[in-house]
């Protein structure tokens, strides 16, 4: 499926029949990513007297309870309901499933304090006002290995809230990212990065999204 998409005065044509996938798959048990010390995912047969779900089991079809948790067994996307005390959902906030986005890879930058946080003016020099409404950050450096990292109590790297404030001020609607978060690990609940990207309490952007844990792979180049 083919369609244009025009930026700036500039004309993309776009193949959505040929997706780049950029999510982490969900695993049951322990070998898989994890963050915020959640459970791991569980995959169990529904058991009711004789009726076994699993057809490895003697059953007849395959029927199985599914347990997991969203921000923390994998690749999951937000709207400002994450933070807020009124009620929004997700598939209430997002409107339109198509967007030109922009990936670009970064380093976080070393903190005095040892934290690992990308800036703003890292930020400013690979993303220009108006270039894309979904931004998609990979971290570097990049392997593999994110797909089955613990990142429970490791404070992993984030972002300054600087950083999130520009991305709005340029038009992002639609941050990805390969972090667990966009703020800190623990952070006393200030959850700065998360408040300076929907706007909340002032003005709630409840159409613009958060999506953490995708997985970038290095095949994927940076660029739109």
């Amino acid at each position: 499926m083919l369609v244009n998409l025009s930026v700036k005065g500039k004309t993309y044509r776009c193949d959505l029949s040929a997706p780049l996938d950029i999510s982490m798959p969900l695993r049951a048990g322990f070998d898989t990513v994890n963050c915020f010390y959640a459970p791991p995912m569980e995959v169990d047969p529904v058991i009711a007297g004789e009726f076994k779900g699993s057809v490895a089991l003697g059953g007849p079809v395959n029927f199985v309870n599914v347990r997991f948790n969203p921000h923390g067994n994998g690749t999951h996307t937000e709207c400002v309901g994450h933070i807020a005390k009124e009620s929004y959902s997700i598939n209430q906030s997002l409107r339109s499933f198509h967007h030109f986005a922009k990936l670009v890879s970064l380093y976080p930058t070393r903190m005095d304090d040892g934290d690992r946080v990308i800036l703003r003016h890292q930020v400013e020099a690979v993303l220009a006002p108006g270039e894309a409404e979904a931004f998609i950050l990979r971290t570097l450096p990049n392997d593999a290995l994110k797909l089955r990292t613990n990142y429970s109590g490791a404070n992993p790297p984030y972002l300054h809230h600087e950083a999130v404030e520009y991305l709005v001020a340029a038009g992002v609607e639609h941050l990805l990212l390969d972090l667990p978060s966009v703020d800190r690990e623990e952070d006393g609940g200030l959850l700065l990065a998360h408040r300076a990207f929907w706007q909340y309490p002032e003005q709630p952007r409840t159409h613009a999204t958060i999506t953490e844990l995708i997985f970038a792979n290095q095949a994927i180049k940076d660029g739109f």
